[in-house]
This record gives C-alpha cells, sequence and structure tokens, in this order.
C-alpha cells in the first residue's frame, strides 16, 4: 500500500484487484478520467469501476469504496482522502503511522 499525499483519493490497480482478490467491481455511470502529476490528462485510462474493500490498520477496520485504474506497479494507493479523514501522523524516523483522528465508520478491532 502507497501512502500519496499527491493523490486526491484511494485507487487500487485493475491487475491486483481482479488477479488477487477476485473482487466484485462495480461500474460508474461516468468514466472519471485521471491526469497525470504534471496535470495532463492520461490518455492510456480512466477510471471506469470501483470495488468495495475492508481497509485494515493495526486495530482500525473501515469498507470503503476504492477507484479501480489500470495495470500499474503498485496495489492500492490510499490519497488525500484517506490521509485527511483521519488525520494521520507519519513519524518516517521510526516508520509508524498513526490515525489521529478516525470517523464514527472506523471500527476498532
Amino acid at each position: 500500500m502507497l501512502l500519496n499525499s499527491s493523490a486526491t483519493s484511494l485507487a487500487i490497480s485493475l491487475e491486483f484487484a481482479k488477479k488477487k482478490w477476485g473482487f466484485k467491481l462495480k461500474k460508474i455511470e461516468r468514466p472519471i478520467y485521471v491526469r497525470n502529476i504534471d496535470g495532463i490528462f492520461n490518455k492510456e485510462w480512466s477510471i471506469k469501476h470501483t470495488v468495495e474493500v475492508n481497509i485494515l490498520y493495526k486495530r482500525y477496520r473501515k469498507k470503503t469504496e476504492i477507484n479501480m485504474t489500470g495495470e500499474q506497479k503498485w496495489n492500492i494507493i490510499l490519497g488525500m482522502s484517506w490521509l485527511v479523514c483521519h488525520n494521520t501522523e507519519i513519524n518516517w524516523i521510526i516508520e509508524e503511522v498513526r490515525m489521529m483522528r478516525c470517523p464514527e465508520e472506523c471500527k476498532r478491532r
């Protein structure tokens, strides 16, 4: 899983979702066109499906929908929407992520 503050939402790669986990795809009404880091639209792919997943981290669990993208080198990106929602605190020295404010829908295990 990749934490990425420049990504605006959560994303999962098509290959990881279908081959590794067999998630059921949910088709969205209108494709979401994705921009590259330089702001230009990516001509190769758009988001056409989402999948519902449980994100598990330490004692927390949250069911959420994630946008599915084309084949990527990464499996899952937790973008800015997730980082803000949980008010994450990242300690790079000890390699720890703390969720400082979880919403009600996050359940402690």
